[in-house]
């Protein structure tokens, strides 16, 4: 009985649930029908907004992986670029906005290591183990006595950029065919700032000791220049039996930039070999020089290496007297600023407030320009070679207290305008080889070649490092670009005969690859990438390690007093045509 009832209770329970899908019963009762179609409405509205916010999930995750890849593939070109050729990454204190490698600066960096690769590259095919190539005729040149100067100027250019298979292939003809036993007159200057200074800028980022070596057997070849009374050097010595002299076309005398211009790379060498001797011979051309520096800082550029006097020539920051003034304050720096370098930076202050007075503005657009010094009248011409003075302006600026701090940064900043018009007044938008002011016209070019030169491209580089102005960015670019439309070649590139016709000539300099195209890229990487911090660049582009000195003043030293204990630091001169800058 009782499963009876219960059988039959179940089917109208059954019968009683159903009923709620019947649509006439909710037709009789329209309260009942309201309630519904809310439910559903709501229900409905829930689904959809739950799907809304999941598709919308689906896109920020979209956008955020894509953005995660981009930082990964920057990361691992900044790996590529810091982890590989110089370690680890630091905060650059110099700059004094914090600059962001940004997707432009990645893509123009590419294309400068592209234009380095076309050049390398046609080195390696026309002119491989000579000093220089011909792009036009498509061979090599020993201009510098054989060394393999473009070589040996590249090697650094080639590192920081990362291309390492081809540095390695040129380390090989290092190792086994660079030879210096050669019967050749060489330029003390140009040896220095390119050989010495190459090797030891390889050595400095590659760690490897082969460079060294060889940067020390062409110093010792290159030392007997100094057997003067003096002190002061001669500029031309044989390799081989190490006779040295002076050119004939400077009458005997020595000349300033050439006699001045090899401290950081022999003090380097002492500091990496603890063989005082380099240090010592050319601290002693900075002593002899020092008894009778002028109250301007402004020397002639002759020296009698005799009497250690200068000789009645012009005073210019251009061709043969460059440098000098460069490594005044680079040897400062070089030694970390410490006291044992303090006369050096003392030197360099009284030259910059004799570069003052040779400062002039033309009409009717009042671009500074530094004049040359001929007695007590001034010319009003400025070699290219010159515009690397913004950039040493702008560097020694941050030394100074503040006011001196401002001005010489400001003018820094007007000579680069300058320089860089010295390019945009041109048809080609490349510069001569030097420009000439007259009142009411502003520059017009003088000798109207071009040879690839870096100076204006260094002083972006130093202006843009250390103001953060992209400004200077955008400049070196629009020169870039000049170079590419103007000097490249299918097999090379190549400097102008006239930068008004546009005319080729047929030589790619060695520092078109040392200097030119490494500040080009450096000029679009991050601070970090050879911080100014960490580094010295001579005056060839080489980048040296900065290295405190504690060692006191060498001029005092004599050549049997102990090695000097070195604390390394955790963290152009020439101007004759195709001479270095």
């Amino acid at each position: 009985m009782a499963r009876s009832r219960s059988s039959s209770s179940s089917s109208s329970s059954f019968s009683s649930t159903w009923r709620y899908c019947n649509p006439a019963y909710y037709l009789k009762r329209p309260k009942r029908l309201a309630l519904l179609l809310i439910v559903f409405v709501s229900a409905t509205l829930v689904v959809w907004d739950r799907q809304t916010l999941v598709s919308e999930h689906e896109v920020e995750v979209s956008k955020l992986s894509k953005e995660v890849s981009r930082l990964q593939n920057m990361l691992e070109e900044l790996k590529d670029i810091n982890g590989n050729a110089i370690g680890k990454i630091e905060v650059n204190t110099h700059s004094r906005n914090k600059v962001v490698d940004d997707p432009i600066d990645i893509q123009r960096r590419e294309k400068v290591k592209e234009a380095m690769i076309h050049a390398w590259s046609s080195y390696e095919k026309y002119a491989w183990g000579q000093d220089e190539l011909q792009p036009q005729t498509k061979n090599g040149v020993n201009s510098f006595g054989g060394l393999g100067a473009t070589m040996i100027d590249a090697l650094d250019t080639l590192y920081i950029m990362g291309l390492h298979e081809q540095f390695q292939k040129a380390r090989e003809w290092v190792a086994n065919t660079l030879d210096f036993n050669k019967d050749y007159d060489a330029s003390v200057f140009e040896t220095t700032i390119r050989v010495v200074g190459g090797l030891l800028s390889a050595y400095d980022l590659s760690n490897d000791k082969l460079f060294l070596e060889k940067a020390r057997d062409i110093a010792d070849r290159l030392l007997p220049a100094w057997n003067t009374p003096t002190g002061i050097p001669y500029n031309i010595i044989n390799l081989a039996h190490g006779n040295a002299h002076n050119p004939s076309w400077t009458g005997g005398e020595s000349i300033l930039a050439d006699s001045g211009t090899e401290q950081l790379e022999f003090i380097a060498l002492s500091q990496r070999t603890g063989e005082l001797k380099y240090q010592q011979k050319v601290e002693r051309t900075i002593a002899e020089i020092s008894k009778t520096f002028p109250d301007d800082g402004l020397l002639p550029i002759y020296i009698n290496p005799e009497r250690g006097t200068g000789s009645y020539s012009v005073i210019t920051f251009g061709a043969m007297g460059d440098s000098f003034y460069e490594y005044l304050l680079k040897v400062w720096i070089q030694g970390n600023k410490t006291a044992a370098v303090k006369h050096y930076r003392e030197m360099w202050e009284t030259s910059m407030k004799g570069l003052l007075t040779l400062v002039k503005r033309t009409t009717p657009s009042s671009f500074a320009y530094i004049c040359e010094k001929n007695g007590h009248s001034l010319a009003d011409k400025m070699d290219e070679l010159a515009c690397f003075a913004p950039g040493m302006l702008a560097l020694g600026s941050f030394g100074y207290g503040p006011g001196d701090s401002e001005k010489f940064l400001s003018l820094a900043e007007e000579l680069a305008w300058t320089c860089y018009n010295f390019y945009q007044s041109t048809p080609t938008k490349l510069a001569g080889e030097n420009y000439f002011f007259h009142a009411g016209e502003d520059m017009t070019v003088g000798t109207s070649w071009n040879i690839l030169r870096p100076e204006t491209i260094e002083s972006l580089f130093y202006l843009w490092r250390l103001t953060g102005n992209k400004t200077y960015q955008e400049w070196g670019w629009n020169i870039f670009q000049a170079f590419e439309k103007n000097s490249r070649t299918e097999s090379g590139y190549v400097g102008l005969k006239d930068v008004n016709t546009g005319v080729k000539d047929n030589m790619m300099q060695s520092f078109f690859l040392a200097e030119t195209l490494k500040y080009l890229y450096l000029l679009f990487s991050p601070p970090t990438v050879i911080s100014l911090d960490e580094w010295v660049f001579n005056t060839e582009a080489h980048p040296l390690r900065i290295v405190s000195r504690n060692d006191g003043p060498n001029f005092k030293k004599s050549d049997e007093e102990p090695k000097s204990k070195i604390k390394i630091r955790n963290r152009k001169a020439g101007g004759r045509l195709g001479g270095g800058d």
